[in-house]
């Protein structure tokens, strides 16, 4: 098969794309930019259109390069010796970098890649699979590799994309910028709706429905399509909630809690949904713990919900856990969690970094009852004894605050100030 004038044809569309596009610098630019000139394979791993081919052209911009993209039906079935030689034809020999997007669609791609680094290209690697970091990469690429995830806009890059300029300062830039979290937590982050003013209801249904047939039914051959979509349609219209392997087995009816463990891992390696474990020193019982969900976007979470649409407190929950998967993300030593103890009092979310609980954290949009804020603290300090961990907050909508109660010092403050702080 000539590959040669696919290959060129895609070196023209990306600079012309190029000339169209408006970059947005993304907060994780820097940090990938400093592992550019490491010889290991560098995995950027993200969900589809989060922008990980236009964070690869940015880091690549001044480099000499070579490109393919394999999310393209011309590349189906292509032997990978063929890419490279496509690539000496139409790049000559003087490039250094070879940049591989969405390399899960290239059969035996990791030896590939493999073999790419070990005569000495420097290569940068997409894929919208985690599965990429799993069984391909422990197999034949360990200890060459750097995985890097890569997410939707945070709030503080949406606001470098709408050219939020306003003082934060003053009582008019609170005002705006609240506005501008309304339209965040709204439309979500991904950058085509955001930068090139998709319509976000179709943009997202569309990509959604994409993920789950190309991505997950395609890729899996999963013979149920009909219950596995119900199922994904269901959590994720359920941000924050708690599941069970043997309440989605009974509930639709599968016929075993192997199936829905297996549907559930799918949805995750395709970064649409996420399953955070309860917390405990033993790995057995965090492996065993109920998980909560969360969703990759908010705007695709009101576009996908099943009957109304969730909270605003589900809406927050969410939003709050993306922010910390993006920090974790710069920060690969630290973990997640949330912690319930047996009366079921709950902490939205544990952060433990090495061996030590850095920190513990309640999201909360409404604390107008004093019920509310009576439980939330209430938790947060006994989680605080229990895993002697002293820093406190509490994610709200507008309150911001210092208190001290039951020995223990808690910090409120809003979800505009946290995000962009």
């Amino acid at each position: 098969m000539e590959i040669s004038p696919i290959i060129r044809d895609q070196k023209q569309e990306l600079e012309e794309r190029k000339l169209r596009l408006n970059v947005v610098p993304r907060e994780a630019e820097e940090y990938f930019k400093n592992l550019l000139s490491s010889k290991l394979i560098k995995v950027i791993l993200g969900v589809r259109r989060c922008g990980k081919s236009v964070l690869s052209h940015s880091l690549l911009k001044d480099k000499l390069f070579a490109y393919a993209n394999f999310d393209d039906e011309r590349l189906k079935g292509v032997e990978a010796n063929s890419v490279l030689a496509a690539f000496y034809e139409v790049y000559g020999k003087e490039f250094k970098f070879i940049f591989l997007d969405e390399i899960q669609n290239l059969d035996n791609w990791e030896l590939f890649a493999n073999r790419l680094q070990r005569v000495g290209f420097n290569v940068i690697i997409t894929g919208s699979n985690a599965q990429l970091l799993s069984k391909e990469l422990a197999t034949h690429l360990t200890g060459r590799h750097l995985p890097l995830e890569l997410f939707p806009f945070s709030f503080k890059e949406y606001l470098t994309a709408v050219d939020f300029q306003e003082d934060i300062g003053t009582t008019k830039g609170i005002s705006l910028l609240r506005q501008e979290l309304s339209k965040y937590l709204s439309s979500g982050g991904f950058p085509e709706v955001i930068v090139e003013k998709e319509n976000p209801s179709l943009y997202l249904q569309e990509l959604y429905r994409k993920i789950i047939e190309r991505d997950i039914l395609e890729r899996h051959e999963i013979s149920y399509k009909k219950t596995f979509r119900e199922i994904a349609r269901t959590l994720i219209s359920n941000p924050g909630r708690g599941i069970s392997y043997n309440r989605i087995k009974n509930q639709f009816q599968l016929g075993s809690e192997h199936t829905v463990k297996n549907y559930l891992s799918y949805l995750e390696e395709a970064y649409l949904l996420f399953f955070l474990s309860r917390f405990s020193f033993k790995p057995v019982e965090v492996e065993k713990s109920e998980k909560k969900v969360y969703a990759i976007d908010a705007g695709m979470i009101r576009c996908m919900s099943l009957g109304m649409t969730p909270d605003l407190g589900q809406i927050y929950e969410n939003t709050v856990y993306l922010e910390l998967l993006r920090r974790k993300s710069l920060s690969p030593l630290s973990d997640i969690f949330y912690w319930k103890n047996i009366l079921q009092e709950e902490v939205d979310f544990v952060i433990k970094e090495n061996l030590k609980i850095k920190m513990l954290m309640q999201v909360c949009y409404n604390l107008s009852s004093p019920e509310v804020k009576e439980r939330e603290v209430r938790a947060l300090i006994k989680a605080s004894k229990e895993l002697k961990c002293e820093t406190l907050l509490v994610i709200t909508s507008d309150y911001e605050a210092e208190e001290k109660t039951g020995g223990a010092i808690i910090k409120f403050i809003p979800l505009w100030r946290w995000l962009v702080t």
